[in-house]
């Protein structure tokens, strides 16, 4: 038992050492702060880092994934807003309901279902690649049960609310979520 214990701790610093060294050699200040977020992830005894896609742009931190508890969830939340040079925080983070154990990254979807939401993003961002009055590499595209979740940074109001509509108008979508922030200046 002690051995177990020992080797968590030698992977837990391991973890940490190999993200202080990714925060040193990051080229951007977006990728310094999402080095910095997962590192104070990967040391948390409450959060499970790898549970958690962490990505920033433009200062704006994007949280995405599915966790066991909504206490994970706040305290991921509060390490990426405590976090130096963190403007906001953008939530997508889903806390697991089902009473089920096991590793399932997402509760009550059928493998059928995971399918029908990795065609509606393919569709919706071809769509935003497509259209010439929208910059679909700086919208990412993610859809859990025909929901459609756009992060990322629009040009203007009215490229994010071209966005915004494609992605409605894209067939089996039952809704969208839209985390976009429109470029100041």
């Amino acid at each position: 038992m002690k051995r177990n214990g020992m080797s968590t701790w030698l992977m837990a610093g391991m973890g940490i050492i190999a993200s202080l060294v990714l925060i040193v050699s990051c080229g951007t200040p977006d990728e310094g702060m999402t080095a910095k977020i997962k590192a104070k992830m990967a040391a948390d005894t409450t959060v499970k880092a790898s549970q958690i896609e962490v990505e920033t742009r433009n200062s704006v931190v994007t949280l995405k994934g599915n966790v066991d508890s909504q206490e994970a969830k706040d305290r991921a939340i509060e390490l990426a807003r405590s976090t130096n040079g963190v403007i906001d925080v953008v939530d997508m983070i889903a806390v697991r309901t089902s009473a089920e154990t096991g590793n399932a990254p997402e509760p009550k979807r059928t493998l059928g279902e995971h399918i029908d939401d990795a065609a509606i993003t393919a569709s919706v961002k071809t769509r935003l690649l497509a259209d010439p009055d929208v910059k679909g590499m700086r919208i990412d595209v993610d859809t859990r049960e025909g929901v459609v979740y756009l992060t990322g940074t629009g040009g203007s109001q009215a490229e994010r609310d071209k966005a915004v509509r494609l992605a409605r108008e894209t067939e089996h979508v039952k809704d969208v979520q839209p985390n976009l922030t429109i470029k100041k200046g």
